[in-house]
């Protein structure tokens, strides 16, 4: 090896290292080893910012607007729900929902469709009496197979197609993936109608686990007229501060304080409500003229009035808000929204909330302000999976709805006839969007993932510098000695599980990155068609079932599942088999 092999390695050892670890948000991990690269000279700038401009890249790009756009006016999800009420039975209903699901996740982002349907599946489960668990992790595992029928199915799909064309092939078309991808669907759904339901637990839901037992989540405490900070503020009074819970709601006869604020003043009659760790209340009952109020029947939903709503949301991956207690991030003021638990693993962080350091799939119970779902909706910082009302304004753009859609079917078809490429057609998708006012200039911006985009072209140049210092070929040639013994099988197996592995311990981008460059390397040596490993690269990045924290869909549906992190492993490992079993056979019979 080189002096620069290794140093590359070094890199990508460091790299993938904070990746798992979760140090930083992954698009500034990747970032930055672009940047070391850079400036140690072994990429030229011209190298490094070549995945900025990479058509894939900017497709992405582009897609976010066009399919933003449809999603936002919920044409789909009221389809989705309509549909799913008309089944007669749970199984009916389940077919009737998960059957069309594949084709929408194979045309529109997978993430907004789990975030939308979650809470809507979630409440027509608890509806009937049937357990959250059953339905959620099944909803993120289709979203996932659906996801790989198209080129447009998800940023992974196009991250590939970006890099075969860097390297001088042709690509993949808009059906290409769907030899397989349809294939895996089918043979994931029969799984997960059969084998996976019974495997899938019965739990309930973090909120209603909390809603039962509102005794340990909320106190009640009397202010009475001998309080001696009566009239003062809470900050004076002394109860901004407290060890182990904090005071989220002042009630006052028929009027409710919620998100009360540090000048709020405190009058004798009021009800204050706190959240926390209920045990340590004690050190309030013994300060004069505050009296625990034993055998309320006040419980969580009747926090909930006009001002105030419990809301549901899942730290992402991408939160500003890792790494952090959640008094540090100052997450009551910056989204006007008090957490009163936080569980991870399907179990409640017992400690105190606002010194808990938050994680990605931390799921947050809130007492939030009244706009708080539509508001945060989009946010970066975590996935709401609170239902949200349609506003009126939403409500009267159904005509906009049906247009932008329309938009997006005459893209995909300027496609599939072959008139324009996948990124013209998009191009042209938001202009007419822009155009004619269905969205603005503002909306388009917000609907721009730039932190995936920033992975995604940083993830290029790294994927440039195996190449370039040789790194590539050494891996590939490693492989190669391990697997050749035994033929081609073996080889397509272990290149299938590596990037399996990376997938699920990192990002699917990243993991299709570093691996594109070792799979075209073997193709070469082995003279067979690199469309073929590109094809295995590009399903194994993408089927993530085995952990919550490999695919984003998993990661959102974890907490209000109320699953714990072995649930993933045993439903998603023989899923993850299976897949990998059917897309290996028709790669080697098709391709090779």
């Amino acid at each position: 090896m080189s002096v620069q092999m290794i140093f590359v390695l070094i890199v990508i050892v460091g790299m993938v290292s904070a990746l798992l670890f979760e140090i930083a948000r992954p698009d500034m991990i990747v970032f930055l080893a672009l940047v070391v690269l850079l400036l140690s000279g072994i990429l030229t700038t011209e190298e490094a910012l070549r995945g900025f401009s990479n058509p894939g890249m900017l497709t992405i790009a582009l897609l976010f607007i066009v399919v933003g756009t449809v999603q936002k006016h919920g044409l789909i999800d009221q389809m989705m729900i309509s549909w799913l009420n008309k089944g007669k039975s749970l199984k009916g209903s389940l077919f009737r929902i998960f059957l069309p699901l594949p084709l929408i996740s194979a045309f529109l982002n997978n993430t907004p469709i789990v975030v939308t349907l979650t809470p809507l599946l979630k409440k027509w489960a608890e509806e009937r009496n049937i357990a959250p668990s059953k339905v959620l992790i099944p909803l993120s595992y289709v979203t996932i197979l659906g996801g790989t029928i198209t080129l447009m199915g998800t940023s992974t799909n196009l991250v590939v197609h970006g890099m075969l064309i860097d390297y001088g092939l042709k690509g993949f078309s808009l059906f290409e993936l769907a030899i397989v991808g349809i294939p895996i669907t089918i043979v994931g759904l029969i799984y997960l109608f059969t084998v996976g339901n019974m495997l899938l637990p019965e739990n309930k839901g973090f909120s209603k686990q909390v809603i039962e037992d509102s005794r340990n989540y909320i106190a009640e405490m009397m202010v009475e007229e001998i309080f001696p900070q009566i009239n003062q503020t809470v900050e004076q009074a002394r109860l901004r501060e407290l060890k182990g819970v904090y005071l989220i709601e002042i009630i006052r006869g028929e009027t409710r304080i919620s998100s009360v604020s540090s000048k709020t003043v405190i009058q004798a009659g009021d009800r204050l409500i706190f959240t926390g760790l209920i045990s340590t209340i004690t050190e309030l009952q013994k300060r004069k003229g505050l009296k625990l109020k034993t055998g309320t029947d006040l419980q969580l939903d009747d926090l909930k009035n006009g001002n105030t709503q419990l809301a549901e949301a899942v730290v992402s991956h991408e939160s500003t808000l890792l790494s952090k207690t959640i008094k540090q991030a100052q997450f009551r003021s910056r989204f006007d929204a008090g957490v009163m638990a936080v569980h991870r693993n399907n179990e409640r962080i017992k400690s105190k909330v606002g010194d808990i350091i938050l994680r990605p799939g931390d799921t947050l119970l809130l007492l939030a302000g009244a706009d708080f779902v539509e508001k945060y909706q989009q946010s970066n910082d975590f996935y709401v999976v609170s239902s949200m009302k349609t506003p009126k304004s939403l409500q009267e753009s159904r005509l906009v709805g049906w247009f932008s859609l329309l938009v997006l079917v005459t893209a995909i078809g300027c496609v599939i006839t072959g008139w324009l490429t996948m990124f013209k057609a998009m191009a042209l998708a938001v202009i007419l969007l822009l155009v004619t006012k269905s969205i603005s200039m503002e909306d388009a911006k917000n609907d721009v993932q730039f932190n995936v985009l920033l992975l995604i072209a940083s993830a290029f140049g790294v994927g440039a510098a195996m190449t370039k210092t040789g790194l590539a070929q050494w891996m590939a040639d490693g492989l190669l000695a391990v697997g050749q013994p035994f033929g081609l099988l073996a080889i397509l197996i272990l290149i299938y599980l590596l990037t399996s592995v990376f997938t699920e311990l990192i990002t699917n981008s990243a993991a299709a990155v570093l691996m594109i460059p070792i799979g075209i390397e073997m193709a070469s040596y082995l003279q067979l068609d690199p469309m073929g490993f590109a094809v295995i690269i590009t399903i194994a990045a993408s089927a993530s079932f085995i952990t919550p924290i490999g695919y984003q869909t998993n990661l959102i549906v974890y907490g209000p599942g109320g699953y714990k992190f072995m649930d993933y492993v045993k439903v998603g490992t023989p899923l993850s088999m299976l897949v990998m079993t059917v897309t290996i056979t028709i790669v080697y019979y098709y391709w090779f």
